[in-house]
């Protein structure tokens, strides 16, 4: 038989009877469970955070024989049973008040069916604190409590102001029951894509303790170099086989493709399960990942705080920022950072600032893929289209047909975009030329007012220079004085020199002139 994967498989007891192969992250769950009370985990989606909760139950539940061949079956000797108490918030679409009621209403009920009902417990919180002080009473065992998601709802609000708060009311006092029936509880473990700080449902979880910066931790979730050649190595060469690879250059793909996860400064690289395994399985590259979900909401905070795209490639900054997200903040980096899409990739000891960047291919490639069509007049089944046609046109030295298609993107940019216009027509030039950068050589700088390009194919060489509200002939001349083809004079291929100004007024591409020649 061939082996299976567990893709999209999150519960640890399919993942065991089923046969399917399982990283063992056994070591490391024996050692939370056993070294404190209140964790939070944060790792973006996709990332092992539903499997890790339904182990540790299996493990709570004292189901032993669950972990036969594993790590925690040596290093568990008294195998104790504790009541649980596990909860997932992802299975809602949080558009309405009632929808996260209805949702804790659904959980409450399920668990007061087996606890007991107080008529008196009114609200939420109340019936929450009820049903822990009776599962420890009923069974002589402290609770375990595992939260899947703890703050999706708050998440999908993002851009509400109104429903947010309505959330974050509802949350706060919810999850204040680990607080206040702490007497009760032997464990409990929150997972999430974010984290939402300050005055967010945290702000009263002071004893909460947060692992998703934590050393000893970063490779709870996640595959690591160690690991793929410890339980995939066959699968390494049989996808080397399958796509006409040598060994090294398909893991030097699998590394380019879903490595480059890091959640502290010295941490060893994290690959993408879910990619990963899929990749195993169809023994075909994919963007495995993206295809589950698209980040709509990180693209609403880009467009909502006028974020320049390309600042993403340049991003310093400090851990408070990357530890919480405020959702008032104007900064949409520590969204973007907690959801997987930048990682860490320096660090400044003497600053303790960290340097972030996107964490492989994938990602990179992806992300820039998805954010085309949310701002250049294109829609989302022709883009990748539209790509090909300026690769194929920049490399036929089809300059007019390059820029027709170029003004066709700027087409419709609405007015309300009139105080930020100049970011995002920047915006869209950066999108479009980093997702050529994928498949031709391109050199982009910017700053306020201007653009200056440089595209390298195997026949032409391109020389740009884009103003605002200025003209082709002034953009023509910074080329020359400014010698931006000086050093391609020696070059074999054919040199353009390209003049193109942009009309704050007609809202497009204005004029374009183009000098051929070094």
């Amino acid at each position: 038989m061939s082996k299976l994967y567990s893709v999209g498989v999150q519960n640890f007891e399919k993942v065991i009877l089923g046969g399917y192969e399982y990283v063992d992250k056994t070591a490391l769950i024996y050692e939370l469970f056993n070294t404190g009370s209140y964790y939070f985990l944060s790792r973006p989606r996709r990332f092992g955070k539903s499997l890790l909760l339904s182990t540790l139950e299996a493990y709570a539940k004292g189901k032993k024989e669950l972990f036969k061949g594993l790590a925690l079956e040596k290093l568990e000797r008294d195998w104790t049973v504790y009541p649980v108490l596990h909860m997932d918030l992802n299975t809602e679409k949080y558009d309405t008040e009632a929808s996260l009621e209805n949702k804790l209403e659904l959980t409450l009920k399920q668990w007061e069916a087996e606890y007991g009902y107080n008529p008196d417990e009114y609200s939420v919180a109340t019936r929450f604190e009820g049903v822990i002080r009776r599962a420890c009473e009923q069974t002589g065992r402290r609770v375990v409590i595992l939260i899947d998601e703890y703050n999706k709802p708050m998440l999908q609000a993002i851009g509400n102001e109104a429903l947010q708060n309505e959330y974050r009311s509802t949350l706060k006092a919810f999850y204040g029951a680990l607080k206040s029936m702490d007497g009760c509880i032997r464990f409990a473990l929150l997972t999430g894509v974010t984290k939402f700080g300050k005055v967010s449902v945290f702000s009263d979880l002071n004893n909460l303790m947060d692992i998703s910066m934590d050393d000893r931790y970063v490779e709870i979730c996640g595959i690591s170099e160690k690991e793929i050649h410890a339980y995939f190595e066959e699968d390494i060469h049989a996808l080397a086989t399958a796509t006409g690879m040598t060994y090294e250059k398909a893991c030097a793909e699998l590394k380019a493709n879903y490595d480059g996860y890091h959640f502290t400064e010295n941490a060893v690289g994290m690959y993408n399960p879910f990619s990963l395994l899929n990749t195993f399985a169809k023994k075909k590259f994919g963007s495995y990942w993206f295809e589950t979900g698209t980040p709509t909401y990180l693209v609403e905070l880009l467009k909502l705080h006028h974020y320049p795209i390309e600042d993403l490639e340049h991003i310093v900054t400090s851990q408070p920022v990357l530890d919480s997200i405020d959702t008032a903040s104007t900064d949409p980096i520590p969204v973007i950072y907690q959801s997987g899409y930048l990682t860490i990739k320096g660090y400044n000891k003497m600053f303790e600032n960290y340097t972030l960047g996107f964490p492989n291919r994938e990602v990179e490639q992806g992300f820039f893929k998805f954010l085309l069509p949310n701002y250049a007049s294109v829609s989302v089944s022709k883009s990748p289209y539209q790509i090909q046609c300026f690769v194929e046109e920049v490399m036929a030295g089809k300059v007019d047909d390059f820029f027709d298609r170029l003004k066709t993107m700027f087409a419709d940019i609405p007015y309300e975009l009139a105080r930020d216009r100049e970011v995002h027509y920047q915006n869209i030039l950066y999108i479009i030329f980093k997702l050529m950068g994928f498949y031709v050589q391109v050199e982009y700088h910017t700053s306020r007012g201007r653009i200056d390009l440089v595209l390298q194919t195997q026949d032409y060489v391109y020389v740009m220079e884009f103003k605002l509200n200025g003209s082709a002939d002034e953009a023509l001349a910074q080329i020359r004085e400014k010698g931006y083809a000086a050093p391609f004079a020696k070059d074999s291929r054919t040199v353009y020199r390209i003049g193109v100004n942009f009309s704050d007024e007609l809202r497009n591409i204005q004029e374009v002139k183009v000098e051929k020649g070094k």
